[in-house]
């Protein structure tokens, strides 16, 4: 049987930036494959070549089948891979980190291990959110407790600007046509920017499970910054498409949402977010998320790095 022909294995600088990459490519009802470093999307009308590497994530609906040179090529470019529905987010897969280095995963453990710096990220993330109100001293409750009056404040200033009705969040897990045409456009909303904050998660290496404001779940990080821009800019894009038109409102707010991601330049703030509320020095343009080659060091007991590959009883070099 033939196989599908493939270039060399991608390294670090050879990858785009999860910074520059489209937000997401929403794709249902085709079948896809690969080209050499390229995806296919294969329907009734044709077949349409995507470049894996400048995807960020690849959101599959109703009606897709996908196959394992597709997956290979899309992990081997660190694009993530989430199946979408109507009914709901289901995430599958993800490709690897574009990162070789364990830094931000690091700092994000170190950040997330101790309860007082557990608590300064998530006051830091409040901050993000609603820059002005200085949430510094604030609790963990009272931190819940503000930040659900201004998302309901939100919806209800939302509802004010674009006329459109509102009698509070209504959605049923398994169930997306439940709701009224704004809590559609405000789930389908959702759906893509979990998406987004997933693809950048694995982008940088980072752990999905290690929340801040979330906890408890696989996906608790990924929640808590895919949060950060639900009241700036998911809440008001779905008002905008539930105002327009009552048909087809998942498809739209989808649209709606890619185009304002894209002109605000969302996943470069994304990245450089996430880098600041670690507390890690964003790099240098010149050396992009990590260096080339893999660099493996083992920790000694003064919490110091040292070369691996040696073999310390002996000091003979091994590999």
């Amino acid at each position: 049987m033939a196989t599908v022909g493939r270039g060399p294995r991608s390294n670090p600088r050879d990858l785009t930036r999860i910074s520059d990459r489209v937000s997401f490519v929403y794709l249902e009802r085709c079948t896809v494959h690969r080209d050499a470093n390229a995806i296919t999307a294969e329907d009734a009308e044709g077949v349409t070549h995507i470049p894996s590497a400048t995807i960020g994530a690849l959101l599959l609906g109703p009606g897709t089948r996908v196959t394992h040179q597709a997956m290979s090529v899309l992990g081997e470019c660190g694009a993530s891979v989430v199946w979408v529905g109507e009914h709901g987010v289901r995430y599958y897969a993800a490709g690897r980190a574009l990162s070789r280095s364990s830094a931000l995963a690091e700092a994000q453990a170190e950040r997330w291990a101790n309860r007082r710096t557990r608590l300064e990220v998530a006051r830091g993330m409040y901050r993000l959110r609603f820059p002005d109100e200085d949430p510094s001293g604030l609790s963990r409750q009272e931190l819940l407790g503000h930040e659900g009056r201004r998302v309901k404040d939100c919806y209800a200033a939302e509802s004010a600007r674009t006329g459109v009705p509102w009698r509070g969040r209504r959605y049923v897990p398994g169930d997306f046509s439940s709701g009224d045409d704004v809590n559609q456009a405000i789930t389908a909303a959702g759906q893509c920017m979990y998406g987004i904050a997933h693809a950048v998660v694995a982008a940088l290496g980072l752990s999905p499970s290690l929340g801040f404001v979330h906890s408890g779940h696989e996906l608790s990080f990924v929640l808590d910054v895919a949060d950060l821009y639900k009241t700036e800019i998911g809440i008001p894009v779905a008002f905008d498409v539930a105002a327009q038109d009552e048909e087809d409102v998942g498809a739209r707010t989808r649209r709606a949402l890619r185009d304002r991601i894209n002109e605000a330049g969302l996943l470069n703030r994304c990245v450089q977010d996430i880098k600041n509320l670690l507390g890690v020095t964003p790099d240098a343009e010149a050396a992009p998320l990590g260096a080339d080659a893999d660099v493996v060091t083992l920790r000694t007991d003064r919490d110091e790095n040292v070369s691996a590959g040696r073999n310390y009883a002996e000091g003979e070099v091994i590999w």
